[in-house]
Parts: structure tokens; sequence; C-alpha cells
């Protein structure tokens, strides 16, 4: 079955070769490819811009600077002011064309070293997806001031530093206002820093034939508004045990507050019985505020154990420190071999001690954490995160949410869904504890590892940006409880 354009994630070789197959097995030349990209853009650039009258262009040496290029010519065509900029000259036959084309147009090119002329929107073509090092010169002087210039910026295929691949800027990178991607998405603009440089982003697909994508399997997958898995319909003559008992393990002291919210996320959406065992001095607030919740005290393994020995599922980490009592507990949960959602600090002790995790399970680390797990840094991590969940997902043969802007899901054998939503008010205390407990309630509802966290991250993203609205600064973790109960009952058979 073709992979949906819409969702499919391609890494920047593989657009090349989908470009190269075009061209090579379909017929069609390189540069009809750039007028489609540049007419594409210049649509765009229309629809966003209506009132812009002058276009400044920055015009790299690649096929890149030629689709900028072919967006001036149609835009003197339109009527429009535009000016040129090219740190470097076109270096290949198609760019050339596109240069030779916007001259003829009566294009006018301006000197790249005086900075940035007066424009109404700028068009950033300085680099493609090739791009494998730092900006320098002027290019990278450019880039700096048009991220200060605060005019609106389109950002042709992929904003100019930003690697395509991971989403990360190789130096400085453009902070485009939108970035139109050509033929397929690239993987990396969608996590780590490219939210941040993107803006909003749409995709053209260049009218490419069917044929040039056969054999091209996407390197990962968006989420997307239908998820591909749904919890079943409910019956009406149904009880609690129905829907799975989940047991939440964490909560030492001073940290109660992470174990009730894990707890409570997982009532909301949809567990039958849900266990907290905690701290006994976390017991008494805990029922006050979550009378729902079966909390109970518990002193080490054997009083955990007689708990675990009802539970189907188990969230593990929220709260639950690094202590010698956190560590039994720890021990004991993953020894009773229930799937797990394994978080917070049963994540760091895993990676001080480790220990086969039970079939089944989710881990959700955020970047420090798997730093941890993978005996690298946050900057390793960030770097490549594709590579650090496929990595951490086959080293604990588990299914793996990679946190984050753009939080990745892998599963062990390579396969990786990427999440589109989400917004920056999330960043704060209790979200984690959130995701895990929303992970957990699919997981006793009988999803498997793989759909529990596609799903529980996309509830908790989406949850998350309607909690916040247009306000997403002093969002609360617990804000996400309504709108949670709400999307939970929209993805049912």
């Amino acid at each position: 079955m073709p992979a949906d354009p819409a969702t499919a994630l391609y890494t920047a070789d593989q657009v090349r070769r989908i470009d190269r197959a075009t061209i090579d097995r379909c017929g069609v030349p390189g540069l009809e490819l750039m007028r489609r990209a540049a007419a594409a853009a210049f649509d765009t650039l229309r629809r966003r811009w209506p009132e812009a009258r002058r276009l400044c262009l920055l015009a790299g040496s690649g096929n890149n600077g030629g689709d900028a290029l072919l967006v001036g010519e149609r835009a003197l065509h339109a009527g429009l002011a535009v000016t040129a900029l090219l740190p470097e000259r076109p270096g290949g036959d198609d760019a050339r064309a596109a240069l030779a084309a916007y001259a003829d147009a009566g294009g006018g090119l301006g000197n790249a070293d005086d900075g940035l002329p007066l424009a109404d929107v700028y068009v950033d073509g300085l680099f493609g997806t090739g791009l494998a090092r730092a900006p320098q010169g002027v290019a990278a002087a450019l880039i700096a001031q048009l991220n200060a210039c605060g005019r609106p910026v389109l950002a042709l295929d992929v904003p100019s530093g930003l690697a395509a691949d991971t989403g990360m800027p190789l130096g400085v990178a453009v902070r485009a206002a939108a970035t139109i991607c050509f033929v397929g998405w690239k993987r990396g603009l969608f996590t780590a820093a490219a939210a941040d440089c993107c803006g909003e982003r749409e995709l053209a697909l260049l009218d490419v034939p069917a044929m040039a994508r056969s054999g091209i399997v996407p390197d990962a997958r968006l989420l997307d508004a239908g998820i591909g898995c749904v919890l079943p319909t409910r019956d009406a003559d149904v009880n609690k045990g129905r829907f799975g008992h989940l047991l939440a393990v964490g909560g030492d002291h001073g940290m109660g507050g992470a174990i009730r919210l894990a707890g409570e996320a997982a009532l909301r959406c949809g567990a039958g019985l849900v266990g907290i065992a905690t701290r006994e001095d976390h017991v008494g607030a805990v029922l006050a505020a979550r009378p729902e919740l079966m909390v109970r005290g518990v002193d080490g393994a054997p009083a955990l154990q007689v708990l675990l020995e009802r539970a189907d599922v188990v969230a593990l980490g929220p709260g639950l420190g690094q202590g010698a009592w956190s560590h039994a507990l720890w021990d004991r949960a993953l020894a009773a071999g229930r799937p797990c959602v394994v978080d917070a600090d049963a994540l760091n002790l895993l990676a001080r001690q480790a220990q086969p995790v039970p079939a089944g399970s989710v881990l959700t680390p955020h970047p420090g954490e798997a730093a941890r797990l993978l005996g690298s840094d946050v900057a390793a991590v960030q770097a490549d995160r594709y590579a650090a969940a496929r990595a951490l997902a086959q080293r604990h043969r588990a299914v793996v949410v990679l946190k984050g802007a753009g939080s990745l899901i892998a599963d062990p054998d390579g396969h990786v869904a990427v999440c589109p939503w989400g917004n920056p008010g999330m960043a704060t205390a209790g979200m984690g504890d959130v995701l895990t407990g929303v992970i957990g309630a699919l997981l006793a509802q009988g999803l498997s590892a793989w759909d529990a966290a596609r799903l529980g991250v996309a509830l908790h993203a989406r949850a998350g940006d309607l909690a916040a609205g247009g306000s997403p600064r002093g969002l609360l973790a617990s804000d996400l409880f309504a709108p949670l109960r709400t999307l939970a009952n929209r993805f049912t058979a």
C-alpha cells in the first residue's frame, strides 16, 4: 500500500532519490521540477501575504537558490518589486537557467555584502537539504539579519541552516514564518528546534509520479488525526473490571503530587481501576483530592507485592526517587512481569542498573533521561533524536517515547512515529506524570504497547493544545484532565 504523502516522513537522501527517479525514470526535467516548486511557493506567498509588494530573494548556489530565483520571476510577472541577493553564483545548469529566467524578467541583483534591503517578505533559498556544515561568511550574516529584521520569511523546502534529517541548527538557522516543503516531508521539520525555525508548514508534492516513490519506504510517519488505533466501544452491560487495573508506583517523600497526577490521568482516560502505591504520608492528601483512586501506603517490596498481584499494568516512576525505598519498589515492580510504563526516576534507576523490562512495556524518557540510558549526553541525543529513540527501543526491546518538541515513538523494529502537536506551555512540572498515566490507562484497556504509546502521546499533546488555547504560559498539568476525557471518547471503534 503506497505511503500517505501527508504523513510520510523522509530523510534528505530518500527525497533526493525520489527527485532523481522523477528526472531519470519518469522523464520530468529538473528545471520543470524547479518551476513547479516556484509556482507552489509563490502561491503560498500570495495567499499568506497578499499585501506584499516588495520581495527580497536570498538565493544560494544550488537548486534551492534556483527555486527562489524562479519565485522572483513569477513575482516580477505579477508586478511586484523584487531584489535578489546571491552570496555565490549558481553552480548547476538548472540553477543557472533559473538565474537567466529571473534576469530576462527584469529582476535585479543586490550586493549581498551590503546586507538586507527593505522588503515586505523575504524568500529563503540559501541552503537546501544538502547542507552539512554551519553556514559561514556572508550567508551566515544574512541569516542573522533575517532573524533580526522583524519581517516575514518564507523558507523553501527547509529553513537555511536547519539539518533536514534531525531538526537541529547546524549553526545559525533561519527562523521562518512559514516553510513550504517540496516532494515529501523531511523528517527533521517535525522535531527538536524545527518548530522554532519552520513556522507554519506546508507540503507541495509537485505532481511527482507515484512510480518515482516506488521502493522508497518512509523513514518515519507523522501521527494524524485518526492515529490508526482506537479503544473498543463499551457495551452497556459491563463493569469496571473489564477496563483494566492499573497500579501507579511512586511518590517518595515530598513528591506525592506526581503519582496523584498519573493516577488521575489514568482514570480520565478510562482505566477501570487505578491503584496507587506510595509513601504513607501521601495517602490522606491523595484520597482527599481524588477519592476514586485506591491509595495504599507501602513501606517496601513485600507490601508492594500484594498490590502487584492484583494489577494488569504498572505505571512506574512518577515521583519515585532513587533511594533505598525507591530501588526496592522499582526492582519488585519490574520483576512482577506486568507491562510497565517506565518513567522519571524509574528510568534513572534503569540507567544505573540495567535490567530487562517486561514484555509490552513503554519507556518515556526526556532527553536527559535518554542520555543517561544511552551513556551519552543531552547534546548527543538532540543531535539525532531519531537515532536515539531507535537505539533505546532496540536496547530495551520496548516501545520508547522520546519526549520533547516533536515527541518520537519508536519500536524495537525501527518504526518511528512523530507527534506534530503540543505547545511550549507543556514544558512544566507534572506533564510527564500525566502522560505516564494516559499510556498506562490505554495499556490497561488492552491496546498494544505501540498503539498505547502512539495514541497516548497524541491524546496528551492535543489535550495540551486545547487546554492552552492561545495562552500557553501558565498551563498546569492538571488542566489537561477535562480535554483528555473528551478526546479519549473520540477514539473508540
